[in-house]
């Protein structure tokens, strides 16, 4: 059983893992709320079973209801392994799992708001964690600086925890492509619209660099309206357009025209488990201007593969951006192609299916400590 808060999130980003428990002759049974992607993932052969939930905000009768939704299925099911990603998948359908003795094996992709902004969600969110993952056979983590977090707060214990490169990328599908002509130059972010993802500072930014570059885009793909109590309201991002600051590109299946038709791929956020959108732009050989928190670190080397610059500050944004304009085509190529190897060394999508499969034997091995 595999579980996240949206069918996008497993056609996207965990199709690897699913075919590869199918080549073992696994059954995959899926379990997400109702969107778009549903009948993708039917097509991959994976059985769906819809469970609807509001993925932002805590409330207790509302996560009570979503645990018994959990506990039923995985009663009835009854799969050899659960595997967790997103937060709330994570934290009740591992603690529906750890009720019925079935193995748990957990993905962190990122801490998310609970954990940028301190506070009582903050101590909450620590609490149920560390009940979920008490009996979690494996909790992979996409950066070493979330997995010391969680171990220092006693969330998981060392020996549960691993590291994971993301979700990985497909080299053969994120192919280096060449960079397009520099007039006009063209910026990208790819994020859902999150106050989080450093939205707001992305287009501060633009003001800045307008001022001297009036022809630079600066452009936007991913979801808006999102069920995320940081969402940027729909009014403000109309009100950026009308501006003449950004452009939205919508939503797309298929990320690679976007990046290609990109001269540099920009993720402003607050905190990252290992963003996607950069190791695919980097696969691409694509420059990178993003900002230097966890996540992002493990994914731009800075003044070679792209430029980091401060958090939450638009100037600082604003500067490496005019700096990245500055640099020669020759330049720009160089950092794309050097971030093209690194992913090709550190981040290539055949490793993390391995260190999946790897987690499933050692979690269904007789004579663990979960196993049967």
């Amino acid at each position: 059983m595999i579980a996240a808060n949206t069918s996008w999130n497993l056609v996207n980003f965990r199709s690897n893992i699913i075919l590869a428990l199918q080549q073992r002759d696994y059954r995959v049974v899926a379990i997400a709320p109702r969107d778009a992607h549903e009948a993708q993932l039917a097509n991959l052969g994976v059985e769906v079973h819809a469970l609807d939930f509001r993925s932002s905000g805590i409330s207790p009768l509302h996560d009570v209801h979503l645990f018994f939704k959990y506990l039923a299925l995985l009663r009835a099911i009854r799969p050899a392994a659960f595997l967790g990603f997103t937060i709330k998948p994570n934290i009740y359908g591992s603690l529906a799992a750890r009720w019925l003795g079935i193995p748990a094996i957990n993905n962190v992709s990122g801490l998310g708001t609970a954990f940028i902004k301190q506070g009582l969600i903050t101590h909450v969110a620590t609490h149920l964690y560390r009940q979920a993952f008490r009996r979690s056979a494996t909790v992979f983590f996409q950066n070493d600086e979330d997995r010391e977090q969680f171990v220092a707060a006693r969330m998981v214990t060392r020996n549960q925890s691993r590291l994971l490169p993301g979700s990985g990328v497909d080299l053969e599908r994120f192919k280096p492509t060449a960079l397009p002509p520099d007039t006009p130059f063209r910026f990208l972010l790819i994020a859902r619209l999150l106050w989080d993802k450093g939205v707001h500072e992305y287009v501060d930014a633009a003001r800045i660099v307008k001022q001297s570059q009036p022809d630079a885009l600066f452009q936007v793909l991913g979801f808006a309206d999102v069920d995320n109590r940081t969402a940027v309201p729909r009014a403000m991002l109309d009100r950026w357009i009308r501006e003449g600051l950004i452009e939205h590109l919508g939503v797309t299946d298929d990320v690679r025209p976007s990046i290609a038709a990109a001269n540099c791929i920009v993720l402003p956020s607050y905190r990252e488990g290992l963003p996607r959108s950069l190791l695919e732009a980097s696969a691409m050989a694509r420059p990178i201007v993003a900002t230097d928190v966890p996540g992002v670190r493990d994914v731009v080397d800075d003044g070679v593969t792209g430029l980091l610059c401060a958090v939450r500050s638009a100037p600082s944004l604003a500067a490496a951006m005019l700096a990245m304009i500055a640099r020669s085509p020759h330049e720009r190529r160089a950092m794309g192609e050097a971030g093209r190897a690194r992913v090709e060394r550190q981040f290539a999508i055949a490793e993390v299916t391995s260190r999946y499969l790897d987690a499933v034997d050692d979690a269904l091995a007789p004579g663990s400590r979960l196993g049967s």
